[in-house]
């Protein structure tokens, strides 16, 4: 609504509250400074000369009164709206082009304060005080210059504190009874909390946006990347076959020519067929200049900007220098004997301290008693159940094996404790049994996940369980875990101890051998994957750097495993021999595998019932 009252030869003053009420009402700075130029232009003291050629007075009043409606409606018209005697509003005429628009604001000192009325089409200056007024809208400021809004408040109520109370209404009932409305508005809100239709704001985060762009760059240069810069690459200047009349020995013939057209674009020796005119004049427009630019396009944007120290480096110096195998004799590298009696999978397998007995499980129910040397079967001993484990105690006065129908049966280096795996998930997996006094205990409170097999340290206080993917290592004095080794394999299937009792292998059911380091760190040092199918078994030497592997893809892989005793030196692993005999049954193939315990001996045993023996 318009604000001001009366004829447009009034005082400035009752045009100025009709142009500042819509400059209030539209809350806009572009809308504002047309506003504040209608103020202007309907003064009696900047009066304003009509464009169109009917108009008689200087003093005519222009005022549009087509209301608050789209000026876009009156693009089509030659005029722009009507006035308040009804006549039309024409508009002026412009011809300037972007041209002269660019001069006017190059010369025109005024320009920026020059804006067009959209109510009549025209240009209007405003003056120094509109411009201010407009920058104080735009910063949201008060229009008026000498308004302060930061005057001191007037207490309403005074401060001095009176005998009488202003009113001694007593307090109204809602004032100390829970109100009915906010309890129905709280159980909605809990209901949405609880219902996940309301979710919590989510903390902003402090940290920065913005980031050290040469924080790689070397401090003592001014600045590294514009030492580095590499120019653009140069355009290959023209030579003789480019001319248009080259000598006769860059022409191509119309053999050669079907041969470059038969070839690939990047077997051209050159990217164009030699011709020759017979006069400059002749010469057609050339049909690849597009493509020869787009391809420059892509040289200089596809070039690198950084120059790049190429190293010209042998293939072979990045093979490391491993020794030869026959430089690391002696290992197992041919099969002696075979031992022939289990009708079912031979599961299992140990040796006793002398080396001269071999014991073997099976799944048909026995448990064989083999003399090394001669593959004879000195006793065939049946349990009533599938043998998964057997252990002969390493202690050499004590004649003792341990067999199981569990999962796994280990010995303690002394001899007198074992401890034994079930195949559960509850915190009574693993129990550690003392044979002397004849009674057993549960070391663990409750369960770490699914255990494969279970170690004893072979010098130290320290109980090795490896479950899927972890081995922890337990200190039993302290009854409290050292370490967690991470396997990086998908499920644990065995483990084996050095003898020397830093090192530790574990095999994995998705074909890899993990080397621990106990002493470097908690991942594995080197991983093998010389098998191609899952590994059931590892096995060290007590006396020779060897190792093996015993995997479903039928053979046995023997390793040399050098652990040095200057702890900056890293272990060697070299493989040397892979032994084959097994023949794979059922989808499985070797199942165990040791070593003996004096010679260079190894022993497997497989799906097929046998047990073989590589010297």
């Amino acid at each position: 609504g318009v604000g001001g009252t009366g004829h447009p030869h009034t005082s400035s003053r009752g045009v100025g509250n009709w142009g500042w009420g819509l400059c209030c009402n539209r809350a806009d700075g572009c809308v504002a400074v047309l506003m504040v130029a209608r103020w202007q232009s309907t003064s009696c003291s900047h009066p304003r000369p009509s464009h169109h050629p009917a108009s008689s007075s200087v003093l005519q009043d222009i005022r549009n009164t087509v209301g608050n409606i789209p000026m876009e409606w009156y693009q089509d018209f030659p005029h722009i709206g009507y006035d308040l005697e009804g006549k039309r509003i024409y508009k002026p005429i412009r011809n300037k082009d972007e041209l002269d628009k660019f001069l006017e604001k190059m010369e025109n000192p005024d320009y920026w304060r020059t804006v067009q009325d959209k109510m009549t089409g025209a240009d209007i200056k405003l003056t120094d005080e509109q411009v201010d007024l407009v920058h104080r809208l735009q910063k949201g400021q008060f229009g008026d210059v000498h308004f302060n809004p930061y005057e001191p408040a007037i207490d309403f109520f005074t401060h001095e504190v009176m005998i009488h109370p202003v009113t001694n209404r007593p307090a109204d009932k809602r004032s100390f009874i829970p109100s009915l409305i906010e309890k129905e508005k709280v159980s909605k809100l809990v209901h949405a909390i609880k219902m996940g239709w309301i979710k919590p704001r989510k903390p902003k985060e402090d940290t920065p946006t913005y980031y050290d762009l040469w924080a790689h760059e070397d401090p003592n240069s001014i600045l590294g990347r514009h030492k580095m810069h590499v120019p653009a690459p140069k355009m290959k200047l023209p030579g003789h076959e480019e001319s248009y009349n080259p000598p006769p020995e860059y022409l191509l013939s119309e053999e050669e020519k079907l041969a470059w057209e038969q070839q690939e674009p990047a077997e051209w020796r050159l990217n164009f067929v030699p011709q020759q005119y017979r006069c400059l004049r002749a010469v057609p427009a050339y049909p690849r200049f597009i493509h020869e630019r787009f391809e420059r396009c892509l040289d200089l944007y596809l070039c690198p900007r950084q120059r790049k120290m190429r190293v010209n480096v042998d293939p072979e110096d990045l093979i490391p220098k491993l020794p030869k195998p026959r430089d690391l004799q002696p290992f197992p590298t041919t099969q002696a004997l075979v031992y022939r009696g289990h009708s079912s999978l031979v599961r299992c397998l140990s040796v006793s301290p002398s080396g001269q007995w071999l014991a073997s499980g099976s799944d048909d129910g026995t448990v064989r008693f083999w003399e090394v040397c001669t593959a004879r079967c000195m006793k065939t001993l049946p349990v009533g159940g599938v043998v998964k484990s057997v252990a002969w105690n390493p202690n050499p006065t004590v004649c003792l094996v341990a067999v199981c129908a569990l999962k796994q049966v280990t010995w303690h280096g002394k001899g007198d404790y074992f401890a034994t795996v079930v195949a559960d998930n509850s915190n009574m997996q693993v129990l550690i049994h003392q044979t002397s006094k004849r009674w057993s205990q549960n070391p663990f409170r409750k369960s770490k996940g699914l255990v494969q097999c279970v170690l004893f340290h072979p010098i130290r206080p320290y109980f090795f369980v490896a479950t899927q993917r972890y081995v922890r290592v337990y200190n039993l004095l302290k009854q409290e875990l050292t370490k967690k080794l991470m396997a990086n394999c998908k499920w644990v299937s065995s483990m084996a101890i050095h003898p020397a009792g830093d090192n530790v292998i574990c095999g994995s059911y998705d074909s890899k051998l993990a080397w621990f380091d106990l002493d470097l760190s908690t991942r594995p040092y080197q991983l093998l994957r010389h098998h191609r199918k899952a590994l059931r078994s590892v096995a060290f030497h007590k006396h020779y750097p060897l190792f093996a592997s015993g995997s479903d893809d039928g053979t046995v892989i023997v390793c040399h495993g050098m652990v040095y005793n200057d702890l900056l030196q890293n272990p060697l692993l070299v493989p040397v021999k892979v032994l084959k005999g097994h023949a794979l049954t059922l989808d499985l193939g070797v199942l165990d595998v040791i070593f003996h315990p004096t010679q260079p001996w190894v022993f497997s045993s497989g799906a097929d019932g046998t047990v073989r023996l590589y010297t």
